[in-house]
């Protein structure tokens, strides 16, 4: 295998055995960026100083016969709305197209202290808003398997960079679904840690109760790897918990399994095929012996109407600090004369923030108003409560659950761009795993017409050893 394909543990038993050095990766992956990302445009920033210097500290520590952190060396990819200090972080928007990042976020300083080499920051839907990786401010990201077809969204770029061989592994956030639906539609692992268990200080504010950080790699094993190194208690961020792992291995064990399939997931305008190979996966953990048990999610339905309400709401408010004043860009008016402040804050937003952000803000603030709050945003959170009652009433019954990650395959550059509900329907599936908090992850499970499809596993909160576990036994099969 091409230094480039290889798991994070081959590179890393490389590296102990000398067979090559962390200098020697650091060159491929870049020399494989160079080569192939004028067409992907996975990237933003490419950050060849830090990454090279990274690599001569892992090669010194080898050298000097240190212990060596199982992501000493590994090259990575990082979502551009995740700081890494004194490098740009734009969240994909023309409003902090300068804004270069004070201090490091809390994933980044364990990576660093992991030895992981930083190759560079990746494209995404602007503020992680969007399923496509087309509301980039600067220019959309293109699926690896289908130059023609979008990557996913909103960690579009993450999940490009890691199915192109463009780094090891590469760090999304997910708000709605935006890693593990860029990670189906473009064949990789993704995984959305449950809420609190990886800490988002140092992550751009989109919605504060629904943003969680994740890795996405190559295998599942991997995905397990990355999850342990950024997860934990963080006194930065007053929501993040630390968790015992409790390493189980799912093999045995597969026979006693429990696992839900929510009727309500298969739906009219799910694309036949899609719905074929996620059943065909479905029987392969019954044919080991897991039993497969038909439940209910009735309030699903709702989740995607009540997500348009809680999270453009949180937007509204988080948003707000890029004024022009504060940070960001910022539009001065006519320079003849002294613009006033609130012209200042109009021009700013107008010329920063891009459509689908704007559209966002307005219906936030909107929902959010005197006379409407109770009638949508109050509303919305008890209907938040009874999809969690949904899940915790399943997970009475059953283990884990199986989903679908996405309806369909991969869409078409631009074919979904005009209407933002079908792009909003895209997330229908992932959408409640946010509102309810829970670990999810999704797992390449098959293709169809050369697009790759993800199952999604659903596990109870700080259950992610089990789904990763459960992962992993189908990758073995």
């Amino acid at each position: 295998m091409k230094i480039q394909e290889l798991t994070i543990s081959k590179i890393h038993e490389g590296l102990r055995k000398k067979e090559f050095s962390a200098l020697e990766i650091c060159k491929t992956y870049f020399g494989e960026i160079g080569k192939k990302d004028k067409k992907i445009s996975a990237f933003l920033t490419k950050t060849e100083d830090l990454a090279l210097s990274q690599s001569r500290n892992i090669d010194k520590m080898i050298s000097e016969g240190e212990d060596l952190p199982i992501l000493a060396g590994i090259p990575c990819a990082i979502k551009d709305n995740i700081l890494v200090e004194d490098v740009k972080c734009t969240a994909g928007s023309k409003i902090l197209e300068n804004y270069v990042a004070p201090y490091d976020a809390t994933v980044i300083k364990k990576l660093k202290t992991q030895g992981a080499v930083i190759l560079g920051k990746t494209n995404l839907d602007e503020f992680a808003m969007g399923s496509s990786t087309e509301n980039s401010a600067f220019f959309p990201t293109k699926n690896p398997h289908d130059l023609t077809r979008v990557p996913g969204g909103s960690s579009g770029g993450s999940a490009a960079a890691v199915a192109a061989n463009f780094c090891s592994f590469a760090l999304g956030s997910d708000t709605g679904g935006s890693i593990r639906q860029p990670a189906s539609f473009c064949g990789v692992v993704g995984l959305k840690p449950t809420y609190g268990a990886v800490s988002r200080y140092g992550l751009i504010a989109f919605a504060s109760s629904l943003d969680q950080i994740g890795p996405i790699t190559k295998t599942v094993e991997d995905c397990q790897i990355v999850f342990d190194a950024i997860k934990g208690r963080d006194e930065m961020d007053s929501t993040s918990i630390k968790t015992e792992s409790k390493i189980q291995k799912i093999e045995s064990k597969i026979k006693d399994l429990r696992i839900g399939v929510p009727k309500e997931y298969f739906i009219k305008g799910m694309e036949p095929e899609v719905e074929k190979v996620i059943k065909n996966a479905i029987k392969k953990y019954e044919q080991a012996g897991a039993k497969i048990e038909e439940i209910s999610l009735p309030h699903a339905e709702y989740g995607l109407a009540c997500y348009y309400i809680i999270a453009p709401s949180e937007a509204s408010a988080n948003l707000a600090r890029y004024d022009g004043i504060k940070y960001g860009h910022s539009a001065t008016g006519d320079k003849r004369q002294a613009a006033s402040l609130l012209d200042v804050y109009l021009k700013s937003r107008g010329e920063g923030f891009g459509a689908e952000v704007r559209r966002r803000i307005m219906l936030g603030t909107y929902v959010l108003s005197a006379g409407y709050y109770e009638a949508y945003y109050l509303r919305a959170q008890k209907v938040r409560t009874l999809i969690k009652q949904d899940f915790d009433e399943a997970f009475k019954k059953v283990d884990l659950i199986f989903t679908p990650v996405s309806p369909t395959t991969a869409f078409k550059i631009g074919e979904k761009i005009s209407d933002p509900l079908t792009m909003y329907l895209s997330d229908i599936f992932t959408i409640a795993v946010n509102l309810t908090g829970l670990p999810a992850l999704s797992l390449p499970c098959g293709q169809v017409d050369g697009l790759p499809v993800g199952l999604q596993i659903i596990g109870r909160p700080f259950e992610e050893e089990k789904i990763l576990n459960l992962g992993q036994f189908f990758q073995n099969l």
